[in-house]
């Protein structure tokens, strides 16, 4: 446990060292002062320091600290469901729907929600649209054979690739502008945070660590062949769909404000397996803490990179990918198994 406080104490320091960074230069100092002159009710609002540290980087790094420590858990939680080390949030097709709810509102103006319009709309639809994969592996489940998790993996494919054919076909009429905000949405960011988003983020977060952290005796039976479960008295296939269901609901939420984030959730349960093993008691808070701590990281390096910054999702990639692979060839199968 001790290796989980320290990297959680170290996400949080690393968010407040994170907000003075952008391409509006501040110092540590000033920042801190903006922060408790709000804190205290102290600031005036006239300066552009308060507006740029106050309204877009504090939002913004309180956001990569939850979603980060959101996409841990959740893929930790989907690696055990589906008892297959590749898995991650997105594993379901989340990220295909979402895009394809952007395309559909920015290329097309279609609003599945009709009462919501311009940037409200573009999040329903990401939201909605998202949720439509997982439905799929949920009805499918209920077929015959339909409950393994091969079967759930490559049903997620499937549905992936169709979603992504559909959006392609969209952003083929794309004007310049538009096709430029669907391909930097696609690529995960956390520039359009804001303080009236982080309420849906924090709860959505908050209420999957819980969920899955309750789950965790039932994620760890499903280590054991589905036979064996069932004489313990458990259903693997319903446990398996409780644990997809979450994941998809939390993740879903997420994406339809940043885009793909990719690899964190992969990534971050494999490095913390290494330190607390494969018991989700232990792993489940461990990937929330590492998630996080990974994903405010890479939202600082990629705010200093260039003078214009690039999408916290390349960072991550660029990153998270070859990490995962060093950890594929390092880490003993003990590890995962």
């Amino acid at each position: 446990m001790r290796i989980i406080v320290i990297i959680a104490v170290a996400a949080v320091l690393m968010t407040f060292l994170r907000i003075p960074l952008g391409q509006y230069s501040i110092g540590y100092t000033d920042a801190l002062g903006v922060l408790f002159d709000h804190l205290l009710g102290t600031f005036d609002g006239k300066h552009m320091d308060e507006y740029v540290v106050w309204e877009i980087y504090t939002p913004r790094s309180i956001a990569g600290l939850v979603i980060g420590a959101g996409l841990g858990v959740c893929g930790a939680a989907m690696q055990g469901a589906l008892k297959n080390p590749l898995a991650d949030p997105y594993m379901t097709g989340i990220a295909s729907g979402a895009n394809l709810g952007i395309s559909m509102a920015v290329v097309a103006g279609i609003s599945v929600l009709p009462f919501l319009t311009g940037q409200e709309s573009y999040i329903g639809n990401a939201f909605l649209m998202s949720l439509i994969p997982a439905l799929f592996i949920v009805m499918f489940s209920f077929g015959k054979n339909g409950s393994s998790t091969s079967t759930m993996i490559l049903v997620g494919v499937a549905v992936m690739y169709v979603f992504s054919g559909f959006s392609t076909m969209l952003n083929l009429m794309a004007s310049p502008d538009q096709y430029v905000y669907i391909y930097s949405w696609s690529l995960g960011t956390l520039g359009n945070a804001e303080w009236h988003d982080l309420p849906f983020i924090a709860v959505a977060a908050v209420v999957g660590i819980i969920v899955l952290y309750m789950m965790q005796s039932k994620l760890n039976i499903l280590a054991y062949d589905d036979a064996y479960v069932k004489s313990l008295g458990q259903n693997a296939k319903r446990i398996r769909l409780m644990a997809i269901i979450a994941v998809s609901l939390v993740t879903s939420v997420m994406v339809c404000f940043t885009g793909t984030i990719g690899f964190v959730g992969l990534v971050a349960p494999h490095v913390m397996r290494i330190f607390v093993g494969s018991d989700n008691r232990f792993i489940i808070p461990a990937s929330a803490a590492a998630g996080a701590l990974m994903l405010v990281v890479a939202d600082g390096a990629a705010v200093s990179i260039t003078m214009t910054g690039v999408p916290v999702g390349v960072v991550t990639a660029l990153v998270g990918g070859p990490l995962f692979i060093y950890l594929l060839i390092k880490q003993r199968k003990s590890l995962w198994a």
